[in-house]
């Protein structure tokens, strides 16, 4: 059995991105429904539904976690032993971060529901990116993960 990550956080979107989808395809169901017989409006609609749950649903699905060796955020992963400085960011850094002062090579995972991000210095020489840009909801915690990952390497 795996020990429990040090951390572990999905990106889910928020409840409002939900709210407004299910708004546009009610909408969306209001003008089928005029100009369609009652049947073809509810296939429409319920196709609509259904790429909406799997767009948000997708889009939501990003994770970032901390284990024993590895730190994980999306799709890219990187063994401990290549983790530099974390620093928490508050929104403005991050926006900054992000835009004026980004670093073409950096590695993002960004949601624009989640002002606060952590940057996360790469001291692989083989690796082009210097940092990863990763947003979350709880930067001083991951920051705490990945620090005390870096420790538990020898770093």
């Amino acid at each position: 059995m795996s020990p429990s990550p040090a951390y572990s956080e999905r990106l889910g979107v928020p409840l409002r991105w939900w709210v407004q989808g299910t708004m546009l395809v009610a909408t969306l169901w209001l003008a089928v429904v005029v100009a369609l017989p009652p049947a073809a409006a509810w296939v429409v609609t319920a196709i609509a539904m259904a790429v909406l749950v799997s767009l948000l649903w997708a889009y939501g699905a990003a994770r970032i976690s901390v284990d024993a060796g590895t730190f994980r955020a999306g799709r890219a992963h990187i063994a401990a032993t290549y983790v530099g400085a974390a620093v928490p960011l508050d929104p403005d850094e991050a926006r900054r971060t992000a835009g004026r002062d980004a670093d073409a090579r950096a590695y993002l995972l960004l949601r624009p529901y989640l002002k606060r991000a952590v940057k996360v210095e790469i001291t692989d020489p083989a690796d082009p990116a210097p940092y990863w840009l990763i947003s979350t909801r709880r930067p001083d915690e991951l920051a705490a993960a990945l620090t005390a990952l870096t420790g538990a390497t020898g770093k």
